[in-house]
């Protein structure tokens, strides 16, 4: 009754079977890995956060450039602040409002992009308060630049005079005359009577998107293990009824209806 397991079309199902099940366990496996990984980032960068919190800042130039390892680092600068911007669309505990962002001239000459706080509504320069006079120093977190994408950054263009759309050196360095550093830094207290930005993850680390789509992939993938399987007993099943019929008489033996069917089709073809 199994003797159609030795036929040529039955020994190519049987080797897509066996190449099937663990290529899709392999990437199964694979993407569990990633979301595996992308989980002991989340942890780690938690665990980075509470003891930077207790560690002392040190010089921002010290922790450039800015990786996964120092982004959140406790970090202090002097300098004197100079041009403002403002950076609306930003959101903080479900409210919309922007950030009041202050260049701060350092020794070196290049300016440090410093988030001084965030305020409600919308972007207005009246409401953001002036920055403090003479040499300051500061201290907060340190921070990657931002792309379009990130945190929920717009790429939207054609802002008011004075605005931004996203906090990076390629973007502020049109705005200004002199060089720009490619991080910047969100105080630790915010100025006086507005709200200190919290410390924004990385992109590409931490449970965000990417990191729930592993999981869905490893699903579809150990999902396709189970259809594999599923597919292939369904087949031997109906190749079995079928053998049965044909031993009892109830359907014409497949080879004579394979030969017919081919000497119809030659037929047809030669006319």
């Amino acid at each position: 009754m199994y003797r159609f397991l030795l036929t040529p079309r039955w020994w190519g199902i049987n080797v897509f079977v066996l190449l099937a099940i663990p290529f899709c366990i392999f990437l199964g496996s694979w993407q569990l890995g990633r979301f595996e990984d992308r989980v002991q980032e989340h942890r780690t960068a938690n665990e980075q956060v509470s003891e930077s919190e207790r560690e002392a800042p040190r010089p921002f130039a010290e922790m450039l450039p800015v990786t996964k390892a120092t982004s959140g680092e406790p970090v202090t600068a002097t300098g004197h602040y100079g041009k403002q911007l403002l950076i609306p669309d930003r959101e903080l505990d479900g409210r919309r409002g922007f950030y009041v962002l202050t260049l701060l001239r350092t020794a070196s000459g290049e300016a440090l992009p410093v988030v001084r706080g965030w305020l409600p509504g919308v972007a207005d320069a009246a409401k953001a308060p002036a920055p403090p006079r003479g040499e300051v120093t500061v201290t907060g977190a340190l921070q990657a630049s931002e792309t379009p994408g990130d945190n929920g950054v717009s790429a939207r263009g054609g802002l008011p005079a004075g605005q931004t759309a996203a906090i990076s050196a390629a973007s502020l360095v049109n705005l200004v005359s002199y060089d720009v550093y490619d991080a910047w830094v969100t105080l630790a207290e915010a100025d006086t009577g507005m709200q200190v930005v919290p410390t924004a993850a990385l992109p590409d680390s931490g449970l965000d998107l990417k990191a729930f789509q592993n999981l869905g992939y490893t699903a579809e993938w150990f999902a396709f293990v189970g259809f594999v399987i599923f597919m292939w007993f369904r087949l031997l099943r109906r190749e079995i009824e079928l053998t049965r019929d044909m031993e009892v008489g109830l359907v014409p033996d497949k080879e004579p209806v394979a030969v017919a069917t081919a000497a119809h089709e030659l037929v047809r073809d030669s006319g």
